[in-house]
């Protein structure tokens, strides 16, 4: 085989709150290949967390060439899904609550360290563009992705055509208001839609129902009394069982999200919204509360237009995105 001929490999890293997930795929999106992940750590601060997302990348590239007849040659570049806000043109992580980052050069570090081309797109833009190229999202034309973790992201494909804003901004869907005079957020606004429906939302609002409800829950059985050890997944799981607070606080999260896409269905009249992320653990007990809330709150016609799905990449959809991000913008589409 030529080196005209050779498979060539893209790298993607979604960058998150709480984990750092990385992976190679094939230029053409037909393989996926040595998939890692490790914590975030962000007390190690920026540059602590870049070099985690360098070594990471380095034991991905190792990876995939044991996985096939890849060379180092053979990885044209990396595409990065980072929190934002984002300067995308010059690579730079703005503001990231969650991290605590504020201006950092994240493109810089990584590029000039490997020595291959990278990009840097927002990571709930690259799980919206990741589900829109190989998951639930595929074939529409328009399309809201919301992701939801240790923060709530979002993503815009508006006419077939993954949307920006004007200043690399739209898709902030986790920092709508949904309450005038509600919850402090960590971006520093009252009332966000992440404030109430983020993960560590969730497991705060479990808390504090437990502090006050005399009725039974498995909850802090299942913590060993230690309510700091509550998470999201824990009252998933809670909920699952048939447990009746962990049920009222899934019921809660829709109402939270169907108002947040109601109000996006009412701006941009989109054919798919995904959700994406550890929240689709609920299923039926977040999607059909979350379904009828839409159904009360934005007008008809977008609702009849719409199918509100879950991702059906877990935890791969930032990586996939970002690799499509890359390719988008140096191999000429995607």
């Amino acid at each position: 085989m030529t080196s005209l001929e050779r498979q060539q490999y893209i790298i993607g890293v979604d960058l998150g709150g709480t984990n750092i997930v990385a992976g190679a795929m094939t230029a053409d999106g037909s393989r996926h290949l040595a998939m890692r992940s490790i914590p975030t750590n962000s007390s190690v601060g920026d540059e602590g967390v870049a070099e985690r997302m360098i070594a990471l990348i380095e034991g991905v590239i190792l990876d995939a060439m044991s996985e096939t007849d890849a060379t180092r040659t053979d990885f044209v570049g990396i595409g990065i899904g980072a929190p934002g806000p984002l300067d995308r043109e010059e690579g730079i992580v703005l503001v990231a609550p969650n991290l605590g980052w504020k201006d950092f050069p994240l493109r810089k570090r990584i590029q000039d360290r490997l020595k291959l081309p990278t990009t840097l797109d927002n990571d709930a833009n690259c799980a919206t563009f990741g589900e829109w190229w190989q998951g639930a999202a595929r074939g529409g034309k328009n399309v809201v992705g919301i992701t939801i973790g240790t923060g709530i992201g979002g993503g815009l494909i508006l006419n077939g055509a993954l949307y920006h804003g004007s200043s690399d901004m739209a898709g902030e869907i986790g920092h709508t208001t949904i309450d005038l005079n509600g919850r402090h957020c960590k971006c520093g606004n009252y009332g966000c839609l992440e404030a109430y429906a983020s993960a560590p939302a969730i497991a705060t609002r479990a808390c504090e129902v437990l502090v006050r409800e005399e009725g039974e829950s498995s909850i802090p059985a299942m913590v060993n009394g230690k309510f700091d050890d509550i998470t999201a997944q824990i009252v998933y799981d809670a909920a699952q069982a048939g447990d009746q607070i962990a049920n009222e606080i899934v019921r809660d999260t829709a109402k939270y999200l169907g108002a947040g896409v109601a109000n996006l269905l009412n701006i941009f009249n989109p054919d798919i919204v995904v959700v994406a992320g550890g929240v689709t653990a609920a299923g039926d007990a977040l999607f059909v509360p979350l379904r009828a809330e839409v159904r009360r709150r934005a007008f008809s016609p977008a609702v009849r237009a719409v199918k509100i799905v879950p991702g059906e990449l877990p935890g791969t959809a930032g990586v996939v995105g970002a690799v499509a991000s890359f390719k988008q913008q140096y191999l000429g589409g995607v």
